[in-house]
């Protein structure tokens, strides 16, 4: 736990070769740390010396600015993340977590096939969740990739905060090469404002207790809007609609009285012609696809940005609730 050290006694009793090493003796860090310091308890001399310990990554730089070979479409996007072998698994950690999803289920409303297939797309049930210390990766992100220097600055400065709350060594919390952790993959901003102690031991631990990480996921969705009960998508014709309604916003965006009166023709049996849908449109293996987004499908977006992100977990969750 944070025990503030005077920045003059740490000077004295650190190395100073030690305040040259890593990070610490950039102006951009020295500026960091006046900064963060004059908004925290933290003194200058404790937060010279954790960035003393962190190290520049060429490999996160490599793997944030490489671009994309091709933009995958739902048909590529299903290949990765709908398999046999990723529903066989899921339906195995459902199994030796019945306990608290179910619970999860009762406290949030999230079905346990959500919160099951968030974290099978994101870390394969815990198996991929990443191997960079974060420390690291958040502090080349800060200083050496200017184009989202200011988010990542953000989130290095929740991250100290993090570890300064939970204890432990800033070096040994591990994650990806966007600073991402656990079984969730939640960012350090993630971890603080939704992270929940799921099982009572006195600890948010997301990395290795699958009952944290599951409450936490849930947690997160209900924060951001999830509806108990509602339905997440709907497949439709959409042969009778223009084609500009089907637009990459994520956001509902139009009623369902709207897209009757511009021609769609769909059974949507006692829905209210009110709610606000989103109409969306993928590149599926036997050509186009058309959906409607309800607001729970755009709550999963709210954990990625990503409509190809939000129908795999839709699609993953299908697959698991009917075994």
């Amino acid at each position: 736990m944070h025990k503030s050290l005077p920045c003059l006694f740490l000077l004295l009793i650190l190395p100073l070769a030690a305040l040259a090493d890593g990070y610490s003796g950039r102006p951009e860090a020295l500026e960091f740390v006046r900064e963060f310091a004059g908004e925290s308890d933290f003194a200058e001399g404790e937060l010279l010396s954790i960035l003393g310990r962190a190290a520049y990554q060429q490999s996160v730089i490599d793997a944030i600015s490489r671009p994309a070979e091709t933009q995958l479409v739902w048909a590529e996007y299903q290949d990765i993340f709908l398999t046999e072998e990723r529903t066989s698994s899921g339906i195995g950690f459902m199994a030796e977590n019945r306990e608290a999803l179910d619970e999860a289920h009762r406290v949030h409303g999230v079905p346990p096939e959500i919160v099951t297939a968030i974290i099978g797309v994101e870390t394969m049930y815990g198996r991929i969740s990443g191997s960079y210390r974060v420390l690291d990766a958040l502090a080349t992100l800060t200083f050496d990739y200017p184009p989202r220097a200011d988010f990542f600055r953000g989130q290095l400065k929740q991250f100290i905060r993090l570890v300064d709350q939970e204890g432990g060594e800033i070096t040994g919390y591990l994650g990806s090469y966007a600073g991402a952790m656990g079984l969730g993959q939640f960012i350090p901003s993630s971890y603080l404002n939704y992270a929940v102690d799921f099982d009572g031991d006195g600890y948010r631990d997301i990395w290795n207790n699958p009952a944290d990480a599951i409450g936490s996921v849930a947690n997160y969705l209900r924060e951001h809007g999830w509806r108990r009960d509602a339905g997440i998508a709907l497949r439709i014709g959409g042969d009778g609609l223009p084609r500009e309604v089907f637009s990459e916003a994520l956001e509902p965006n139009r009623s369902l009285a709207e897209l009757e009166a511009l021609g769609m023709d769909e059974a949507l049996g006692n829905l209210d012609r009110n709610q606000q849908v989103t109409p969306l449109r993928f590149a599926g293996k036997r050509g186009d696809e058309f959906w409607l987004g309800l607001e729970n499908f755009y709550v999963i977006t709210r954990y990625n940005h990503s409509k190809l992100y939000a129908m795999a977990v839709y699609q993953l969750s299908e697959d698991l609730r009917r075994q």
